[in-house]
């Protein structure tokens, strides 16, 4: 399939009925996983907070790990030099694990193991497998808000022209796209940011209000080369959020693109918006003549540290 079929793919991910046990002694939560591996542990780490969770994207395990940490280790390949190695370190240490994978070494290595049951696509393209057994298994989604998001997916599938309008502004300006997100959007904000780095083969800027506020502002008024930058800010439901905004826009004399988000819930909107950075990506690789599938030089990379 080419990629924009790819994309496509998420929405049927949702439906993904795996979900994470969670151990009643659990004291704190640790998922390790990098790159499209990740995401979904930074997304989660945003919309749950009953529990302290911290990501580990390094070769060893927080120290604080130990008998009553869950040890989430997510990796599409199964094959993550970083996470084979955190997970082996939490292992060591008696931490309850869990393998969320499409195989490779680290399946098996967990007390539960997830399999995601599709090989054939990118890391950064198999979100849905890889986050919905941690909304399941906490109990962060329902059903009725994972049927809205299927609807949500499926019309910016079927319609996505206005992420091909940011997409040419950014191509004509030869823009560096930088996003701004909030609560609970800021990990969707990075994930923009790594969709236009590995689709779109350019680099790209995240942060998010209010801690954006405390440095960004200086720059945003005072930056050489400011034309260059296509700022694109996710609306809020937070008032004192949109105040930031748009009082953020006029004393920086800057050019916000507002990106609502669509959607009755949090998960809803949260699903959306990160569909909807993928096609603004992937049409920027396309008017670059880009190809969006390409991670060679990160293959390539792989394979020279051995």
């Amino acid at each position: 399939m080419d990629f924009k079929e790819e994309l496509g793919t998420l929405k049927s991910q949702l439906v993904f009925d795996q979900k994470v046990d969670v151990p009643d002694d659990t004291a704190n939560v640790v998922i390790a996983g990098l790159g499209g591996s990740g995401i979904a542990g930074r997304i989660f780490q945003e919309l749950y907070s009953s529990k302290p969770v911290m990501i580990a994207d390094d070769y060893t395990a927080p120290s604080f790990v130990s008998k009553s940490t869950l040890f989430i280790a997510i990796s599409y390949s199964g094959n993550t030099e970083e996470t084979l190695s955190s997970t082996a370190d939490a292992k060591a240490r008696g931490a309850h694990i869990v393998t969320i994978s499409a195989g490779g070494k680290l399946y098996g290595q967990g007390d539960q193991n997830i399999r995601i049951p599709r090989r054939d696509l990118q890391p950064r393209s198999v979100t849905g497998y890889m986050i919905m057994p941690l909304l399941r298994g906490f109990g962060i989604v329902s059903e009725e808000e994972a049927d809205g998001s299927y609807k949500l997916l499926d019309a910016l599938d079927n319609d996505n022209i206005e992420c091909l309008v940011h997409a040419k502004a950014i191509m004509e300006g030869s823009c560096i796209p930088a996003i701004f997100g909030s609560h609970p959007y800021k990990g969707v904000a990075y994930r923009w940011k790594t969709q236009f780095n590995e689709n779109a083969k350019v680099l790209a800027y995240s942060n998010s209000f209010p801690e954006l506020n405390h440095n960004d502002t200086m720059a945003l008024a005072q930056t050489y080369l400011k034309d260059r930058f296509y700022f694109m800010v996710f609306g809020s439901e937070s008032e004192r959020i949109k105040k930031r905004i748009e009082v953020t826009q006029e004393i920086t004399a800057s050019q916000f693109n507002i990106i609502e988000p669509k959607g009755r819930t949090y998960i809803e909107r949260m699903f959306y918006l990160l569909h909807y950075g993928d096609y603004v990506s992937y049409h920027l690789a396309v008017l670059r003549g880009a190809d969006p599938a390409d991670i060679s030089l990160i293959e390539r990379l792989k394979a020279e540290l051995g």
